[in-house]
């Protein structure tokens, strides 16, 4: 590749310098946040106020994840991604106070906070990573864009192993719960650098957006058109099953066999393992000497399988033990107590297990972007359908997380996540059933639009959309 292409490439307006720049934003806001969420109970030993939080996050989520799509399509990108990176700092900082008066109501608050802010941010986020990209070029993309926000993840876990390699405390300290505070606000600040999508311009010369102006009255149409929507419906058990494991794998899994260093040091494996599985994924999603349905099917044989195997081998470890650690902090009913990563012997296993979870996510999730992105490639649309996708997962996540609340057995919670996987990939294989090597696309949309705005002078034209324009 000449230096031209690679400038080419690189360009402020292009989508690729794009979906890096919203990559690191979610590098530093939700990377940082699943880094915190992954220490199980959000790095404390007692996980009742965490997850109460986390269940706060996604009641408020489910709203604002489903109508994300609709607000980043009124009021643009740049604004929405700050005012929401803003809420992960706001989060993150709720456990210092947390740390210091034992009072849980302000971290729960601010959970809340964060699931509407997360709501809109992942639905900028689903719109820019899949509308964004030529089709043959969708994997690439998304697999891209995990790689940078999972980094994010891999140096979160690395601050509270680091940190806490020579503590002997139960909770993480406040100088780890900073350093989450100013790399989120940074990463907020990152959003306000982000292009209007409709000045990005692919390297064939085509926009990415073609429809340039929305209204409240045909966003409210475009929602509730989601809920009639075949294929938005035949996909709602993959939507709700794709982050209910998280509480199991957070929870019952490393905050309750291992030490809180090795918490640190096991997201760094979970993390880094994500990158990996998407980047492996997407070869195959981009492989063009495949139709896309055959590509597909492959996906999901892969993803349908591995999942399977992994849940497989944690009923094995999961028959060992039935609670986590004791009120007091100190023992576990896990066979030799809580297993430290010097332990080689008894650590390689569960660390080994813990770290296929990070390549089962990032299979399922990469692959549930690819398929909406394969329905579509119209912007608006795209951000609405992220909207949904991320409004049912927070759903799901808000039973998974009351279901540890609530102290409902981990075998049980392992059943739980096992069915609704298996319950998920009848419709998810219905849809991929139906997928055609081109998707339907904004172009007709696009004249009709060219035509109402030939109809009108270019004053009144600016005049009654300027308020409502798409991106601003």
């Amino acid at each position: 590749m000449g230096a031209l292409d690679v400038f080419r490439r690189v360009r402020y307006y292009s989508p690729m310098t794009q979906i890096i720049l919203v990559g690191l934003v979610c590098f530093l806001c939700p990377g940082m946040f699943n880094a915190l969420n992954g220490m199980g109970g959000g790095g404390q030993m007692d996980r009742t106020t965490s997850n109460n939080a986390n269940t706060a996050l996604y009641c408020t989520f489910i709203v604002f994840g489903i109508l994300g799509g609709s607000i980043v399509n009124l009021f643009g990108v740049r604004w929405t991604i700050f005012g929401s990176g803003l809420t992960y700092a706001l989060y993150s900082g709720s456990y210092i106070y947390l740390n210091h008066t034992a009072n849980g109501a302000f971290t729960i608050a601010a959970g809340a906070i964060l699931g509407i802010g997360a709501g809109i941010l992942w639905a900028a986020q689903g719109m820019i990573m899949v509308s964004y990209p030529r089709e043959e070029e969708k994997g690439k993309y998304i697999a891209i864009f995990w790689i940078i926000f999972n980094l994010g993840g891999v140096i979160g876990g690395i601050l509270p192993f680091a940190i806490n390699f020579h503590s002997e405390k139960d909770s993480l300290s406040d100088g780890v719960y900073i350093a989450f505070v100013v790399l989120e606000c940074l990463g907020a600040l990152m959003g306000l650098a982000l292009a209007p999508p409709a000045k990005v311009v692919r390297n064939d010369g085509s926009s990415v957006v073609l429809v340039k102006y929305t209204s409240v009255g045909k966003e409210t149409v475009g929602i509730l058109k989601l809920f009639v929507n075949p294929m938005m419906l035949a996909l709602l058990p993959m939507c709700f099953t794709s982050n209910f494991f998280y509480s199991y794998q957070f929870g019952p899994v490393n905050a309750s066999i291992f030490t809180l260093r090795t918490r640190g040091f096991n997201n760094i494996f979970y993390w880094g393992a994500q990158m990996v599985g998407a980047y492996a994924l997407s070869y195959l999603l981009d492989n063009q000497r495949m139709t896309r349905r055959t590509r597909g099917l492959v996906a999901f044989a892969i993803v349908a399988v591995f999942f399977n195997v992994i849940w497989g081998g944690t009923l094995k470890q999961q028959l060992k033990y039935t609670h986590g650690p004791l009120a007091n902090g100190e023992t576990t009913d896990y066979p030799g107590g809580l297993i430290d990563f010097l332990q080689h012997g008894r650590a390689a296993g569960p660390i080994i297990l813990y770290m296929l979870y990070g390549v089962g996510d990032a299979l399922y999730q990469n692959f549930a972007y690819w398929l909406i992105g394969s329905l579509t490639n119209d912007s608006q649309k795209l951000s609405r359908y992220a909207g949904f996708y991320k409004g049912i997962q927070s759903l799901g996540a808000t039973v998974a997380w009351q279901l540890d609340a609530k102290s409902v057995s981990y075998l049980h919670q392992l059943i739980g996540n096992w069915v609704l996987l298996a319950i998920s990939l009848v419709p998810m294989l219905y849809v991929v059933w139906t997928l055609k090597d081109h998707s339907e696309d904004a172009e007709a949309a696009a004249a009709a639009a060219d035509e109402d705005a030939k109809a009108e002078s270019a004053d009144e034209y600016v005049e009654k959309q300027g308020e409502s324009s798409v991106y601003v």
